[in-house]
């Protein structure tokens, strides 16, 4: 049995129909898209001239011409002071005149004085070691009386019974004089003291010698302190 279509089922009589339509409804939008498009043109062409023109006016600088002043003169120049040398006879009174003024002034030039070469002094030299010994005149038996009879004992120390060796150094110059008299090592402050003025008292003692010539020599002498 075949199975019939309701002819009001068929849409094959509305093709024609239909295909019509939606042809219309696409050219009608095509239509009103392109009518659109060209106002949006124009509207934007108008304002982007518009603002062109109203910023040109706004930048179109004004020329306006400066009166610049003109440059002042020159200062005058200095006045030149000429001096004339006028050639006075003997005989004649000169009068002298204080001139005033900047360009009036002397330059005065003070010479120096060379100061003279200071001639150092020769340092001798000082010998520890010679060929011939310093001495006391008369020998050392002599050295020992003449320090018994001049040493005097310090008090301070004779009560605390402080005694010893001090040991005093000192030069004998070329002239045989005793000098640069110290303690190379003493006892008491009252036994070192007394040491000293002893041995700065000595007479001039005989130089020593080197090459058969006095030289300033070194010597070391012993003091000895003794409680009796």
């Amino acid at each position: 049995m075949e199975i019939k279509k309701s002819p009001k089922a068929d849409l094959e009589n509305k093709r024609n129909t239909y295909v019509l339509i939606g042809l219309v409804l696409a050219l009608s939008f095509m239509y009103i898209c392109f009518e659109w498009t060209e106002s949006e043109v124009k509207k934007v062409d108008l304002t982007t001239s518009a603002e062109i023109m109203a910023v040109e006016e706004e930048i179109a600088p004004q020329t306006v011409q400066q009166n610049t002043p003109p440059p002042p003169p020159p200062p005058p120049p200095a006045a030149v002071v000429n001096e004339v040398l006028q050639i006075v006879k003997n005989d004649e009174v000169v009068v002298s005149k204080e001139i005033k003024g900047e360009d009036a002034k002397a330059e005065i030039v003070i010479p120096q004085q060379v100061a003279a070469p200071v001639e150092e002094e020769e340092v001798e030299q000082i010998f520890t070691i010679v060929e011939e010994k310093p001495s006391f005149p008369g020998g050392d038996k002599a050295l020992m009386e003449y320090l018994q009879k001049n040493m005097k004992y310090p008090t301070i120390a004779a009560e605390n019974g402080i005694k010893g060796r001090v040991m005093v150094t000192f030069v004998v110059n070329k002239d045989g004089k005793i000098v640069d008299v110290k303690v190379l090592r003493g006892v008491d402050p009252s036994l070192d003291k007394e040491a000293i003025r002893v041995v700065s008292a000595m007479p001039a003692w005989k130089p020593g010698k080197q090459s058969g010539k006095p030289v300033r020599t070194q010597y070391t002498l012993p003091v000895v302190f003794r409680l009796q």
